[in-house]
């Protein structure tokens, strides 16, 4: 009797758990990949992350066309990113959620300096950011479609921007051997 009880206890304390789960609206955080329209090749990767509240997001990963510059800086910013490489770089900033809805924040182009009013809306199942810039409202604007990472592409990232490095492997030592306690 004892024993259907604390499962049954153990049941309900499960749906619990299952139903704020599911209450629980998923979050931009996280690493995202943009594709070019036309190709469908990557054109960079992207880290958003939560500081209290509001979301910021930086250039994670470059996909460099051939004879492109792999140190090229922000030299046409006109803020505290001028002349700061672009891998790194924070072009997302003061994104406040709503929901599925990021808003209140702006983006930087890094290609012009322009920095535009943004929002970002979030798919339900959280696979999917829609980010828009745009000049003041936001009919005149511009969307592009990020893709979700797996965690495991966090491995291919610069250490220098990797906030989940992989944990280094350990070396198992073999237990020393004992010493024999026969005598010569």
């Amino acid at each position: 009797m004892r024993a259907k009880i604390v499962t049954a206890l153990a049941a309900l304390l499960s749906l619990i758990a299952a139903a704020n789960a599911v209450g629980t609206p998923p979050a931009a955080s996280g690493l995202w990949q943009a594709t070019d329209e036309e190709t469908g090749q990557p054109t960079g990767w992207f880290l958003i992350r939560d500081h209290d509240g509001v979301y910021d997001g930086i250039i994670a990963k470059m996909f460099l066309r051939p004879g492109q510059d792999p140190n090229v800086t922000c030299v046409r910013c006109r803020d505290d990113r001028q002349n700061k490489p672009w891998l790194g770089l924070e072009i997302i900033r003061g994104m406040r959620q709503q929901g599925l809805k990021y808003e209140d924040g702006s983006i930087l182009d890094p290609r012009d300096g322009n920095v535009y009013s943004a929002m970002m809306t979030l798919s339900p199942d959280g696979q999917t950011l829609v980010v828009r810039g745009y000049l003041g409202i936001s009919l005149f604007g511009r969307d592009q479609y990020w893709t979700r990472l797996p965690v495991s592409a966090y491995n291919e990232l610069d250490p220098a921007i990797n906030p989940k490095p992989a944990a280094p492997a350990r070396k198992s030592q073999a237990a020393p051997k004992p010493e024999s306690s026969a005598r010569h």
